[in-house]
């Protein structure tokens, strides 16, 4: 009897069914795989998150903690600042900033507004410029440019010091606290404190006998000395003007005279106001003089 031979097996198809090769194409998007590498964990650990936090009694456990490890970290010691060191100061303006800040030490630098305690310190007249930075060792460093006087300006009855832009530096109780200033007056004299400046430079001959700058209008100046004299002078380039006085008195020692006022406001024609002694001799030199002819 022949034994038959049993029929092979179906030979199995390599190619992959519809389903499995649009999940294969799928996986392959990057997209698809970081949502799935990066995007389900972080998905997870959110859920877990929420969940835990979802308990308000965990919420405020998890907030003590870390309130409480701030706390830790600010209060360490190389944290702490201990002192304030002030720079260029006087004592009346270091007195000023201390009130300006009235930090309560020791203190965290982590509780130190800085940017705000700079802007504080640079509000005050008396101060130009300011730097602030914690140093090692727990101390506060203020390094201070202060604005330096130059002049006294007396407006609306009240006495402020001005430095060279301009600024107020402090409010004067009284003139003879700075006898070595000089004085300026008037309306918007404070814009002009350059100019004031090399006019006072270039008086420097009548040091002894000048009271003072006085601002007109707000454009020109009137050098004031003793005696009521008073020199006018203009508008533009008046230290040109007030030079040429100077070498008139030098020459002829015209102030030396019996003059109130030299009025320099139109530099090709100045004029001399005479006072009334000077007058009626000029007046009777006149009628003598006519009399001869």
């Amino acid at each position: 009897m022949q034994q038959m031979t049993p029929a092979p097996a179906p030979r199995r198809d390599p190619a992959p069914s519809r389903m499995a090769y649009r999940m294969q194409r799928l996986w392959m998007t990057p997209m698809i795989r970081r949502l799935v590498w990066v995007g389900l964990p972080v998905f997870a650990v959110a859920l877990f998150i929420g969940t835990y936090l979802a308990d308000e009694v965990r919420r405020d456990g998890v907030t003590l903690m870390v309130e409480d490890v701030k706390a830790a970290v600010r209060e360490r010691p190389e944290f702490m600042v201990r002192l304030m060191a002030i720079d260029g100061a006087s004592p009346g303006v270091a007195d000023d900033i201390r009130e300006a800040l009235p930090i309560d030490f020791p203190v965290s630098s982590f509780d130190l507004d800085l940017p705000r305690m700079l802007a504080d310190v640079t509000a005050l007249d008396a101060v130009a410029r300011a730097d602030l930075r914690v140093r090692p060792g727990g101390v506060l460093q203020l390094a201070i440019v202060e604005r330096v006087p130059v002049a006294i300006w007396r407006n609306d009855g009240t006495l402020d010091l001005l430095d060279i832009d301009g600024h107020r530096v402090k409010p004067l109780a009284l003139r003879a606290e700075r006898p070595d200033l000089p004085v300026i007056a008037g309306p918007g004299a404070d814009r002009a404190v350059g100019e004031a400046a090399a006019l006072i430079a270039a008086a420097l001959p009548l040091s002894d006998r000048l009271r003072g700058l006085v601002r007109v209008g707000e454009r020109r100046w009137d050098v004031v000395l003793a005696g009521d004299q008073v020199i006018r002078l203009p508008e533009s380039d008046p230290v040109r003007a007030l030079e040429q006085v100077l070498a008139l008195d030098e020459a002829q020692d015209l102030l030396a005279r019996d003059v109130l006022a030299v009025d320099m406001r139109n530099p090709r024609r100045p004029t001399v106001q005479l006072g009334d002694g000077a007058a009626d001799t000029l007046r009777e030199i006149r009628v003598l003089e006519l009399g001869e002819n």
